[in-house]
């Protein structure tokens, strides 16, 4: 079965911010690398989206609707539907997430 994987504005603005601080911080070389692999890593969410853990901040919490897929640092929150994956969260893992996933997915 293949899944639509659909990114949250939320998401598509993580994917923004993301590559203009490793643009500007770094280089745009690196900001490019870094934002071809996060979209392969949710591209590859279409096949297989079951595999992805349940992120440890949420489990705590005993919330199992969401997983999460890395490219280290970087973490991939999403939720899988009937046939579509919701991508939510493209973070760097070294930040609070326990905050940060409640406002953006508790709140929401």
């Amino acid at each position: 079965m293949s899944y639509d994987v659909a990114l949250s504005a939320g998401a598509e603005r993580d994917l923004e911010e993301l590559y203009d601080y490793i643009a500007t911080s770094d280089s745009r070389e690196n900001a490019n690398y870094v934002l071809d692999r996060l979209w392969d890593m949710t591209e590859r969410l279409s096949v297989a989206p079951e595999r992805g853990s349940y992120p440890k901040e949420l489990l705590a919490l005993g919330i199992r609707d969401y997983r999460q897929a890395f490219f280290k640092p970087y973490r991939i929150i999403y939720r899988v539907f009937d046939s579509c994956v919701v991508v939510y969260l493209i973070i760097d893992g070294r930040r609070d997430l326990q905050s940060l996933l409640e406002r953006r997915l508790l709140r929401s």
